[in-house]
């Protein structure tokens, strides 16, 4: 199973967002955080938050960047139990099962979304309020070249 985590390419996130999630955080779209919001509500951090940012899994910080990884299962179980608990706790789910439940439902979403993109693929969101209805539009960004990863070293031949 692929899931997106949080990526930072550099410390913009500590400014954008309100809270910033941290690098290599499970993340989810988390776009349910903002249904109850108006269109005057966006200002500031919270309109940065709801254009353009991803939900950090367990920090409920924001990220601009994620990257498509695997996820083992009990990963994604731990998951749908963290944000099961911040949807009991934050958003007033009758009971743990139908929190836990919203939970797994937006976990697949994210896990849709993965599906069929290679390993280290990365997304950007984009959200829009169009008339209370929330619109959200997802771009890939490949970098270049396979396999995808970062080139991070070079080997080079020792002259000794």
């Amino acid at each position: 199973m692929k899931l997106l985590r949080t990526i930072r390419f550099d410390h913009s996130d500590d400014n954008v967002f309100e809270k910033a999630a941290p690098a290599d955080e499970w993340c989810i779209p988390g776009a349910f955080e903002f249904v109850d919001l108006r269109q005057a509500d966006l200002t500031g951090k919270t309109r940065q938050a709801f254009a353009n940012g991803f939900l950090g899994l367990p920090s409920f910080g924001r990220s601009t960047f994620a990257t498509v990884a695997a996820i083992s299962e009990s990963e994604h179980d731990e998951l749908v139990g963290v944000l099961g608990g911040h949807i009991m706790e934050f958003y007033g789910a009758p009971d743990l099962n139908a929190a836990r439940s919203a939970a797994a439902g937006e976990l697949q979403f994210a896990a849709e979304l993965c599906s069929e993109q290679p390993i280290n693929t990365v997304f950007t969101v984009r959200r829009t309020l169009d008339d209370g209805e929330i619109r959200e539009e997802f771009r890939e960004i490949a970098p270049p070249g396979e396999p995808r990863h970062t080139r991070i070293w070079d080997v080079v031949e020792d002259d000794a």
